[in-house]
């Protein structure tokens, strides 16, 4: 490893000196730890220090001048980045957190979750993000403020309307919001979370990296235009929260995909679909049906903009559904009947691998760790889109 490198031991992992100067770190809880079995007390002070600004050869001075041997912490560093407790931090991540101790602290705890692969800036990916929410709901506005917290550096909400008494929710509107337009207080509540964002309008010819469909039936509302890029749709339908699908034009299904399948399970649907368009639908959700779905949201959104893999919503929704809330995931597949090219696009791919797109779950138990049970994951299945499948899995 270069010396140039920026190790960083996120603050919140426990480090806990044990007998005969032995160091145990991460291990007490869910995650996997390391026990240090050499005489290293004195490492403590320094792995604690690893905050992703001091570069390698900085810790080893750092080490040097405390007397403890520079092959001892290389080993250390070395063992704990293989258990992959330890993460190098890209300096141009460094670069985008901002001047100020106030963003380096809101950076501190947020940076141990992007992207950790080899040379990945993750939090410049997520600096340089544009993610445009359309609808201040009480959905949208709480996601926009979620984003903004999580390193999304510009967060444009687009909404015509005006506030309610209904809007107001945790983390988003307010109820001293009611009367004012709620594009200007969705900005208010974005500011509140993360001072530093962009929250000024999309330049000519910027296209966001992903678009947020808030609006209960944006699929079948004849005024929402062709989103030409990604876009996610995380809504209210009723009492129920829905993620999904996470539209990559010509290579995923889209919301035209969804209806044709509801019109294949009903042919009623086009009739039912105006009705529910064409007004402007009252607000509805609890506050924690509304907060999980954004949240829910927020997570595939920064997994695209991050390129962590496949994203769960991708040909799918995940809905919840009070009063559990326990994820349900519903397959949404590309329609032969729609021109969106999705479903010439699988039709070229071979068939995955049992288990292929499925989100790891589980956890392995190593040395100096609790054991733990497998972790409760969003389990794939296939359903019949729009009537729930007989035997259906909580995800």
């Amino acid at each position: 490893m270069s010396d140039n490198a920026h190790p960083l031991l996120p603050a919140a992992t426990p480090l806990l000196v044990g007998d005969a100067g032995s160091v145990q770190v991460g291990g007490v809880d869910t995650t996997d730890g390391l026990l240090l079995l050499e005489p290293a007390a004195g490492l403590a002070p320094v792995l604690r220090a690893l905050d992703g600004r001091r570069s390698r050869r900085t810790v080893r001075a750092e080490a040097a001048g405390a007397d403890l041997p520079p092959g001892l912490v290389d080993a250390a560093v070395d063992a704990l980045r293989s258990a992959g407790l330890v993460r190098d931090l890209d300096p141009a991540d460094l670069l985008a957190i901002g001047p100020g101790p106030a963003a380096s602290a809101r950076a501190a705890v947020e940076l141990p979750a992007t992207d950790s692969s080899p040379g990945a800036a993750g939090w410049r990916a997520r600096r340089r993000a544009t993610v445009v929410v359309e609808g201040a709901t009480r959905v949208g506005t709480p996601l926009a403020a979620v984003l903004a917290a999580s390193g999304i550096g510009r967060v444009v909400v687009r909404d015509a309307g005006v506030v309610t008494a209904a809007d107001a929710v945790v983390g988003g509107l307010t109820a001293a919001d009611e009367g004012r337009p709620r594009a200007v207080a969705a900005a208010d509540a974005i500011r509140r979370a993360s001072p530093q964002t962009d929250l000024g309008p999309l330049p000519p010819g910027l296209r966001p990296d992903v678009v947020v469909l808030t609006r209960p039936w944006a699929a079948s509302d004849p005024l929402v235009a062709e989103v030409p890029g990604p876009h996610l749709v995380a809504t209210v339908r009723g009492e129920t929260g829905v993620v999904g699908p996470l539209v990559v034009p010509g290579a995923s299904s889209c919301l035209r995909c969804g209806d044709l399948h509801r019109r294949d399970a009903d042919p009623r649907w086009p009739r039912f679909a105006a009705q529910l368009t064409a007004t402007e639908p009252p607000s509805s959700g609890a506050t924690l049906t509304c907060l999980l779905t954004a949240v829910l949201a927020a997570g595939q959104v920064l997994a695209c903009v991050d390129g962590r893999g496949a994203p769960v919503t991708l040909d799918a929704t995940v809905e919840l559904r009070p009063p559990d809330l326990v994820p349900h995931l519903r397959r949404w597949p590309p329609h032969p009947d729609c021109g969106c090219g999705a479903a010439a696009a699988a039709a070229a791919d071979e068939p995955p691998e049992e288990g292929a797109g499925r989100p790891p779950g589980g956890t392995t138990a190593t040395r100096a760790t609790m054991v733990t049970e497998p972790a409760l994951g969003l389990t794939g299945h296939d359903t019949a889109p729009f009537r729930p499948a007989a035997g259906e899995e909580d995800a």
